[in-house]
């Protein structure tokens, strides 16, 4: 028969054995750092034998022997003869130039439209629709696109006096939606704003790039779009930023759109140096930029 002390001592060795085990929440975690460590170590065998008949031939643009090294200056240099020979295209420049004006502008209508809008109607004690208006304004927009393309017309006969109405027709929306403070003026001028921007940057992107090969679009509208950003920030930084002129939203919208509607007038009746692609309609596109 075992002594008591014997059965005391099994008794603390057993107790103190199972309370040294870890808690039985955190038993999962050297399963899971096995498993996770397996994964990885498996997915790094190296498969380069296994891919490199499939990336090799003549259509591909790797080989098995290493090229000489890209000449940057090259590159430059055949990107800059490249820009040359695409703008020497006096069409592609006026509606290149137009598109990028025109970019500025709705830029710069669309990033302060909805300050515009908090003037007119505060959104804290009325109920807005601004999130359904610009929604509305696309779809509408999109439906404008997809009509266009179905349209016969001659853009290289008609195409200036498209973009001078047009553009027009943008200016008074823009005046409006500034002058008239009510919000559903203001909604229904921005919607008509953006599905006839969208209807004129189609038309003047699909002009520019009739007169391109495919390999040239990045160049042409990487270019036109940073013209178009370099703009919308000198202008900021001009109308907007304190430093500057540091205009309200509503002194802004009506000193740029009554400066446009004199240049605009001016060069329609004074200025024709082409009788295709006209100059004094590239001078449309300012009057997008109202804020």
């Amino acid at each position: 028969m075992e002594t008591p002390g014997v059965l005391d001592g099994l008794r603390s060795r057993l107790f103190s054995s199972r309370a040294r085990r870890p808690p039985r929440r955190f038993v999962w975690i050297f399963p899971t750092t096995v498993l996770c460590g397996y994964g990885f170590f498996a997915n790094m065998r190296p498969s380069e034998p296994f891919l490199t008949p499939y990336l090799l031939g003549p259509d591909k643009n790797l080989t098995e022997t290493q090229e000489q090294k890209v000449n940057i200056m090259k590159v430059i240099k055949e990107l800059w003869q490249d820009f040359l020979q695409c703008y020497s295209s006096w069409p592609l420049v006026c509606w290149s130039v137009w598109w990028a004006l025109s970019t500025c502008g709705y830029f710069q209508v669309i990033n302060y439209t909805q300050g515009m809008w908090e003037i007119v109607l505060p959104s804290q004690t009325s109920e807005i629709y601004n999130g359904a208006v610009e929604a509305v304004s696309t779809l509408l927009g999109a439906v404008a696109v997809f009509a266009v393309g179905h349209i016969k017309i001659s853009f290289l006969t008609w195409g200036e006096i498209v973009l001078a109405m047009f553009s027009l027709f943008i200016a008074a929306a823009v005046y409006i939606m500034d002058i008239v403070h009510n919000i559903w003026v203001c909604y229904a001028s921005y919607m008509a704003f953006r599905v006839v921007y969208m209807l004129l940057i189609t038309i003047a992107t699909f002009q520019i790039a009739t007169n391109l090969s495919v390999e040239r679009y990045a160049l042409v509208f990487g270019v036109n779009t940073f013209i178009a950003l370099a703009l919308q920030t000198v202008l900021t930084l001009i109308v907007a930023d304190a430093k500057g002129l540091g205009l309200d939203i509503i002194t802004q919208v009506r000193y740029i759109n009554f400066d446009w509607a004199g240049k605009e007038w001016t060069t329609f009746h004074n200025l024709s140096p082409c009788r295709d692609v006209r100059l004094q309609f590239l001078y449309a596109p300012y009057s997008l930029i109202s804020t």
